[in-house]
């Protein structure tokens, strides 16, 4: 609200120093020839059929096409530029760049309209952004929305506080607030749900039950079931048919409190966290030091297993060294067998 009140203050000291300036100038200067059409007391311009039709005390209004700002009285530093555009105003500080921009709007204040039939049903909404054809058709009393895009919020009508930026973002809403929704077609589908995030061609369409609050959907087509609440979701399992790699720095090698730090768990369906649950959704008890003495006990048998191997891997090397010896004793008796068997035999004879 302060910033409001700085901003209007703004504008006042901006229209006395305009007008002393004005003032000021020599009376020598030579006014244009022929004079500007269309300009009336009070700094209003108006160009059109009935544009500006029922001032009265309003100044600095610019009103050019047909029926432009046709009801407005004392309402100021309206703009509008044309057909239809502000037709039913009453309001100050609104702009209307258009056909049929802002059309049906009467007190509403501070509007920006650009595009046809932008803001179209607004009447008493308050500083709503509507940039593209069609952008927050629907609004009637809704407040501080920016719709930035061809249909971007088209049927919020009450919903306050939502930012669509792309074609066809939030183009379902109507009630709901809070939301923010950034690429085509994303939150497409969110009738009343409030206060989420979502980031990316299509991120949310799935949400469509009422009550689907609070979620924060990041990445082309992120979703889940359509009455989600509070979830985050970072992306979809596959890309054209390639799974995702996941990373995210300033996790490696960086302190985390022993005495709250988790264990982090994760799932086939790509959910994270610190509980484990059976299949019936019951809790599991997660011990840390259990886990840490069954790693233990299982390093200290793989100790012993490698140990008995390398006392195994010894025995059979010195088994080796004994076969060779023995095959080398068995080669050479077998040498000394076969010289005795070719060696001539000498008979002697008892005389």
């Amino acid at each position: 609200m302060n910033v409001l009140i700085q901003l209007k203050q703004t504008t006042s000291v901006f229209v006395v120093a305009f007008g002393l300036a004005c003032f000021g100038f020599s009376p020598a200067m030579q006014a244009v020839i022929p004079p500007p059409d269309g300009g009336y007391p009070g700094g209003n311009t108006a160009e059109g059929q009935k544009a500006l039709f029922s001032l009265t005390t309003g100044s600095f209004n610019t009103a050019v096409g047909w029926l432009s700002l046709e009801t407005n009285t004392t309402g100021q530093f309206n703009t509008g530029v044309g057909a239809g555009t502000l037709a039913l105003n009453t309001g100050d500080e609104n702009t209307a760049t258009g056909t049929g921009a802002l059309l049906l709007n009467t007190t509403g204040t501070g509007n920006t309209a650009n595009g046809a039939v932008a803001l179209f049903n607004n009447t008493t909404g308050n500083f709503n952004t509507a940039n593209g054809h069609g952008a927050l058709f629907a609004n009637t009393t809704g407040g501080t929305n920016t719709a930035n895009g061809e249909g971007a919020l088209v049927s919020n009508t009450t919903g306050s506080d939502n930012t669509a930026n792309g074609a066809a973002v939030l183009v379902s809403n109507t009630t709901g607030s809070g939301n923010v929704a950034v690429g085509s077609r994303a939150l497409a589908n969110n009738v009343g749900g409030v206060q989420n995030t979502v980031i990316g061609s299509g991120a949310g369409e799935n949400l469509v039950n009422a009550g689907s609050d609070g979620n924060i959907y990041l990445g082309a087509g992120t979703g889940g079931t359509n009455d989600e609440i509070a979830f985050i979701r970072i992306g979809t399992p596959v890309f054209e048919t390639f799974p995702y790699d996941t990373y995210i720095a300033g996790i490696f090698n960086r302190d985390v409190d022993a005495a709250s730090a988790a264990a982090v768990f994760a799932d086939t369906n790509q959910k994270i966290g610190t509980n484990l649950i059976d299949a019936n959704g019951n809790r599991v008890p997660f011990k840390p030091q259990a886990m840490l003495d069954e790693s233990l006990k299982q390093q200290k048998r793989i100790a012993e297993l490698e140990a008995t191997v390398e006392r195994q891997q010894k025995g059979m090397e010195v088994l080796s060294a004994q076969l060779k010896k023995q095959a080398a004793q068995i080669e050479k008796v077998s040498a000394e067998l076969e010289l005795n068997k070719h060696a001539p035999q000498t008979v002697l004879n008892d005389q």
